[in-house]
């Protein structure tokens, strides 16, 4: 079996620099049945708020996907997850979040997206982290994933899981959100036709 036989939605989210044809998540989109991925962004100079509103864009044109995200892509779920706490997503699968907060190794004018929250998503997820990822560490990824209630997959010294070091195809990847998907179409209930999307108030 591969990626093709799931025929849950899947939205594909991005880092910094977007997914070049030869990364994981760009094979992912090629082989999923139905697949988008956010679009109408600058993704070498992001912005929370312009990031947010193409996701949104994206799951009204394709509610109730699984949000396939990587790098920024994760931190960007959890901020919009909440301002937005009915998110009509299915799940999330976090590969490799970019720590904002934490990391030198990002720049400072990522700042718009500083403070990831670390509140429980609401939907099912689950967190892809390395070892020796780069920009983010294997305590803070247990940390994060235990704050937003997502199930933790550890791959080893596997680096930022991106072209760079060696994740193409990814079939163990792909192996993990057909489970992931499966999972998910077995327990979730059925999406209210009258959700509407309305920015939590702080």
């Amino acid at each position: 079996m591969t990626v093709g036989d799931i025929f849950t939605p899947a939205i594909i989210v991005p880092g910094l620099g977007g997914s070049e044809p030869q990364h994981w998540q760009s094979h992912f989109e090629r082989s999923l049945p139905v697949a988008t991925r956010i679009s109408g962004v600058d993704w070498e100079r992001p912005s929370l708020l312009e990031w947010t509103d193409a996701l949104l864009r994206a799951l009204d044109r394709q509610p109730d996907s699984v949000l396939i995200a990587h790098s920024l892509g994760c931190a960007l779920i959890a901020h919009a997850a909440v301002r937005y706490p009915h998110l009509p997503a299915a799940g999330a699968m976090l590969v490799a979040p970019a720590d904002i907060d934490a990391s030198p190794a990002i720049p400072e004018w990522l700042g718009s997206f500083a403070g990831v929250p670390r509140r429980p998503l609401p939907f099912p997820s689950i967190v892809i982290a390395s070892t020796n990822d780069p920009y983010m560490t294997a305590n803070r990824a247990r940390t994060f994933a235990a704050a937003w209630g997502a199930q933790l997959i550890n791959l080893g010294t596997c680096g930022h899981i991106n072209v760079a070091s060696g994740f193409g195809h990814w079939p163990e990847g792909q192996r993990i959100l057909r489970d992931f998907a499966a999972r998910i179409s077995s327990s979730r209930t059925l999406p209210s036709n009258s959700f509407t999307l309305q920015p939590q108030r702080t």
